[in-house]
């Protein structure tokens, strides 16, 4: 049997900054999706995909999450295993919050949908953007503004990881906070 999760905020969030730092964080050059230069890479799935970085997620964002929110999704495919882990946690822990994901197309054929999931949540439901890492929060922005089209409410944004390369201030100028379980800076 598995060693169960760190009870206190401050233990988790050790642990998952030793995990990123295992299994994600690398160094050298590095073109990202905003298509900037950088020379520290986070490959947060190697970590959301963990069976351990996975758990700690979920149960950091659960800890998280405003009582209002009923769902969690975000961009294909880094917000996908975050989503999956919180949505099972959630219901293990007597609070169902359903996953959802968005898509970078509409679907091209059947419903032609940008959002997956979409069913599980009544119109105007209150749902959290999650993405596994942030640097400049396009994707993020992107996602938040399907997801309001779609008659959803967009209450809260989290990252595992923010680069701190602007997407807190992006989003904030679109009225959001994003708040982050990790920061570069924690990263070292």
């Amino acid at each position: 049997m598995s060693p169960p999760l760190p009870l206190d905020a401050a233990a988790r969030h050790a642990r998952l900054v030793r995990l990123l730092e295992e299994r994600s964080v690398r160094r050298g050059r590095f073109t990202l999706a905003s298509g900037k230069e950088s020379d520290f890479y986070v490959d947060a799935r190697q970590t959301t995909l963990h069976a351990e970085g996975a758990a700690l997620i979920a149960a950091m964002i659960l800890d998280r999450l405003r009582p209002d929110v009923v769902g969690v999704g975000g961009p294909v495919t880094g917000a996908d295993p975050i989503a999956g882990a919180v949505a099972a946690l959630s219901w293990l822990h007597g609070r169902p919050v359903h996953g959802f994901m968005v898509r970078k197309e509409p679907k091209g054929h059947g419903l032609m949908q940008w959002l997956e999931g979409r069913s599980n949540l009544p119109n105007g439901s209150a749902v959290c953007i999650v993405e596994d890492t942030v640097t400049t929060g396009g994707s993020l922005l992107r996602a938040v503004e399907r997801v309001q089209e779609a008659g959803l409410d967009v209450v809260q944004v989290i990252a595992v990881v923010d680069r701190e390369e602007g997407a807190a201030e992006r989003i904030a100028a679109a009225g959001l906070r994003l708040e982050a379980l990790v920061t570069r800076t924690e990263l070292g």
